[in-house]
């Protein structure tokens, strides 16, 4: 079964490249740049296409081959515009692996959109945001009334891909948000802290803008979402400092300097280090009347999980298991998608 894969040769593109066949899938390799197709091309076996998203022609000619894309080029922010427009004209159902607030909000408000074009929306469908829209479906049902809801996750022995942290980098000194009565707010970054039992380890977390404070609203109906990540206690000090030098964060010379900095860097984890690093995720929901449910999970490191989902996904929407319109993964497919994986385990607390 052929799907398109756009951003074939970043880091996790070549992951989800490498484990295609496990889930007996053909992905048409695709990117800006031909001299790395070609090559992975050349290591794969699968057939590639090079375009630019800004060249519409050829883009609709190759979703036109498919039914299917699976969007794994960020930051997603300047990329998810031009492939979910061209997606809808050319009638095939977008997937896609961001964890950015605005990409989960550009897709619901496209929603009733896709529908009369019989076709889905589906971005997040990695690590952001399946562990964390799973364990929300979960204690939604356990909590039927609940009005807030907490997410938080963490990593024992992972490290950022170039990718993510090139996109955490243009997000330097703007802040976070929260859903807050219904409606996603701006807060300063690392507002709140606490410290998280995940039941391996207990972590210092602060408050970030994860794509939860999008999709867990849509998944669940819960109007008041606050989502942390696991960070380091002087880490958080430095980050508290950013309401006074937040300007400089955003000023291209900075930005410019973390990304040349970043790009020497590596692409992205080890096999080695990829195999001993377990994610880390943990909820909490609270009604009016203050009681609450919490819940945990565990599994692989976040960028195995995010190759293993985003191709489980696109399995089911090839064999026809999908709905037409916005959906997020646990509101499309339930709650127990997660536990498809290998590894994972979730446990009431």
């Amino acid at each position: 079964m052929k799907f398109l894969l756009y951003g074939a040769y970043g880091y996790t593109g070549d992951l989800i490249t490498n484990l295609a066949k496990n889930y007996g899938l053909e992905p048409i390799l695709a990117g800006r740049n031909e001299t790395k197709l070609k090559a992975l091309s050349a290591a794969s076996g699968y057939e590639y296409r090079a375009f630019d998203l800004s060249d519409t022609t050829q883009l609709e000619a190759a979703l036109a081959e498919v039914d299917v894309v699976l969007h794994a080029a960020g930051p997603f922010v300047h990329t998810a515009r031009p492939m979910l427009e061209a997606c809808l004209r050319t009638k095939t159902h977008y997937l896609d692996i961001t964890g950015e607030i605005t990409v989960f909000e550009k897709a619901a408000r496209l929603g009733e959109k896709a529908k009369a074009q019989g076709i889905m929306l589906m971005p997040g469908v990695g690590f952001d945001v399946v562990p964390t829209d799973c364990l929300a479906a979960h204690l939604k049902q356990q909590l039927p009334d609940a009005t807030s809801l907490k997410l938080a996750f963490g990593t024992i022995g992972g490290q950022f891909s170039r990718g993510t942290a090139t996109t955490m980098a243009e997000g330097l000194g703007q802040g976070s948000a929260v859903r807050q009565n219904g409606k996603i707010t701006k807060v300063p970054l690392g507002h709140k802290h606490m410290t998280v039992d995940f039941g391996r380890k207990r972590l210092f977390t602060m408050t970030i803008p994860w794509g939860d404070v999008s999709t867990a609203y849509h998944t669940t109906g819960i109007p008041n979402i606050e989502t942390y990540t696991s960070v380091h206690p002087s880490t958080y000090r430095y980050v508290k400092l950013q309401r006074y030098f937040g300007w400089l964060l955003r000023s291209s010379l900075v930005q410019n300097y973390m990304k040349r900095k970043i790009n020497r860097g590596p692409a992205g984890p080890s096999p080695e280090k990829r195999a001993r690093a377990v994610s880390l995720v943990w909820g909490e929901v609270t009604n009016e009347k203050g009681e609450q449910r919490r819940a945990r999970l565990e599994g692989p490191e976040g960028y195995t999980l995010t190759a293993h989902t985003s191709l489980m996904i696109t399995k089911r929407v090839l064999q026809g298991d999908w709905k037409a319109g916005f959906y997020t993964p646990a509101g499309c497919y339930g709650e127990g998608l997660i536990l498809e994986v290998d590894g994972v385990k979730r446990e009431d607390i």
